[in-house]
């Protein structure tokens, strides 16, 4: 089974190796990269373009916006949802202005990554400013760089709850009760409004739950996918086409993981 992978905000391919690793024996698993797009929908229509003709499509965070938008557009592609540390909810006029500032600040000095303290606080309360993972993030952040910063912050995020009921595949929503980004309510809403939806709530980890518990969220995951919930592909639907496997063509934004 083909399962495609959206990061969050300022996030890249690593986000997911660690997942890759505890799930590649099962799956085909491909990254959907976000980096070139600057609104919701450029990114969702950019990775429909790249993509095979049916997936099991994965969005954290930010990622899961994207997600949720490709389940409407293309309903019958989508076998199956999972949605990990999301929201339906629009960006607050507080996280409006906190983006407006930060992208005026790195349009007249420049970028350099997110800060340590920013990035710790994507990360359970008890982790410290040396830990590995600390590192982990912020070295995606610098390896994005400013003007993919520029693209994904310049845009206040909108909201999709009055669209999420929409949404025709089977849905699991993981979340973390410990997560300071992203509340468990947040989630508790998205199960509320998508039909066929099921939620996981996860103790011990922040908002980073693929970096700080792969072994944890790839148990979940392939049980979930194992118990008939994923639907088959309806080819006749989606139409002609190959339906092997995602394009990993270096023109696209899919892009095969592999173990390490």
């Amino acid at each position: 089974m083909d399962i495609l992978l959206l990061p969050g905000f300022m996030l890249d391919a690593e986000l997911w190796v660690d997942l890759a690793d505890a799930l590649g024996d099962r799956h085909r698993l491909f990254y959907g990269d976000l980096a070139r797009y600057d609104t919701i929908g450029a990114m969702a229509s950019g990775v429909l373009s790249d993509a095979a003709e049916s997936f099991v499509l994965i969005g954290f965070s930010m990622g899961g916006y994207v997600a949720r938008e490709i389940a409407r557009m293309a309903p019958d592609r989508v076998q199956a949802l999972i949605l990990i540390a999301t929201s339906g909810r629009p960006d607050t006029l507080a996280e409006v202005d906190r983006k407006a500032r930060s992208v005026e600040r790195v349009e007249t000095k420049g970028y350099s990554g997110l800060g340590r303290l920013s990035v710790l606080a994507t990360l359970h309360a008890t982790r410290r400013r040396e830990d590995p993972l600390v590192t982990r993030v912020s070295d995606m952040t610098k390896r994005l760089g400013g003007d993919v910063f520029l693209r994904q912050a310049a845009h206040p995020r909108e909201g999709d709850l009055d669209r999420i009921a929409e949404i025709a595949c089977p849905t699991l929503i993981i979340a973390s009760a410990d997560d300071r980004v992203r509340s468990v309510t947040e989630s508790q809403e998205l199960n509320v409004g998508i039909p066929q939806s099921e939620l996981v709530v996860i103790e011990g980890v922040g908002h980073m739950i693929p970096l700080e518990a792969p072994t944890q969220l790839a148990s979940i995951i392939a049980s979930w996918i194992s118990s008939s919930r994923v639907r088959k592909p309806d080819l006749a639907a989606v139409g002609k086409g190959d339906s092997s496997g995602l394009s990993t063509s270096r023109t696209t934004g899919i892009h095969e993981l592999r173990e390490r």
